[in-house]
């Protein structure tokens, strides 16, 4: 079974992402494994995880947007901002339509400010926020700059307690809980979320994701090679160099060498048999200056 690379697992309700990250380990017999992007216990949907020297790809790999299915509750806020925190404050939404909803999200999308819920995993004087929350403490969390490029209602069910369906496109880091929040202080009513799936994380898809028991069954058979994804799949929107024998090991050595490639800032460096090396900066004339290198020289191949 190859030992690095990614593989798109769909995360069940319950979970945390760091219990995910745990049972993979156990499953794959692989201790260096990450994700790309931490999800809700509750939540459900695309993490992508990162195996072996993968993880060292992360700054690069996480940084792609995301996209999610969210239910919006309007007339109801909770602590945690979702439906599995206590409720702080009830509203009447039967006043609530469609349209109107649509409105408040072209209010919402571009770039927003959003602040951080204060039941979260950021630290703040070396302490997790949902901690301090949870210790009974007065939690302000810090403000950030995220960017939603789209925002659209798919199914609005009117009433007392009233539902909006929505999908969302948006930036890493986007909290989602946070954006329902802020659309309930908007409406008037007040909102928590209902549910939150993502169905999509950079270039990982709902519909090629890997359920528990798929991965399961897969380790027991000797095939989950199969749905293990290149180490350089996540990152195949950025340009590629090719670099001969003699040229792929000055690389690996950290060496600048030359390609006749356009500047690029990040370039996916590979070798003889299109070994995967790492990445690079193209500079103007085509120097190619290392940047992440994956490989060892005993790696290339003969």
């Amino acid at each position: 079974m190859p030992a690095e690379g990614f593989l798109n697992l769909l995360k069940p309700p319950g979970m945390t992402s760091h219990d995910v990250v745990a049972w993979a380990r156990v499953q794959l017999g692989i201790k260096r494994i990450g994700h790309l992007g931490t999800l809700d216990p509750a939540a459900a949907g695309v993490l992508p995880l990162s195996l072996g020297r993968a993880t060292r790809l992360f700054d690069y790999a996480a940084g792609a947007d995301k996209a999610y299915r969210a239910e919006i509750a309007f007339g109801l806020q909770t602590d945690t901002l979702d439906a599995e925190g206590a409720v702080i404050s009830t509203g009447d939404a039967g006043g609530l339509i469609a349209s109107e909803v649509s409105a408040l999200l072209t209010l919402f999308t571009g770039p927003v400010e959003q602040t951080t819920p204060a039941f979260s995993a950021v630290s703040v004087g070396g302490r997790r926020l949902h901690e301090l929350a949870r210790a009974g403490a007065e939690v302000t969390g810090p403000k950030r700059q995220v960017t939603i490029t789209s925002l659209e209602l798919v199914e609005f069910i009117p009433g007392h307690r009233a539902y909006a369906l929505l999908d969302i496109v948006c930036s890493p880091g986007t909290y989602i809980r946070a954006l329902a929040d802020d659309l309930g202080r908007a409406a008037g009513c007040g909102a928590c979320l209902g549910f939150l799936v993502r169905t999509r994380a950079g270039r990982f898809q709902l519909g090629d994701s890997n359920t528990l028991e798929e991965i399961a069954e897969r380790v027991a058979a000797d095939t989950i090679g199969q749905s293990i994804l290149p180490t350089d799949w996540p990152l195949a929107d950025l340009p590629e160099v090719a670099l001969n024998a003699r040229d792929a090991l000055a690389f690996l050595h950290g060496t600048v060498t030359h390609t006749t490639s356009g500047p690029a800032e990040r370039a996916r460096v590979h070798g003889p048999s299109a070994l995967f090396l790492g990445l690079g900066e193209v500079l103007p004339g085509g120097a190619l200056r290392p940047r992440l290198v994956l490989r060892s020289e005993d790696e290339l191949p003969v």
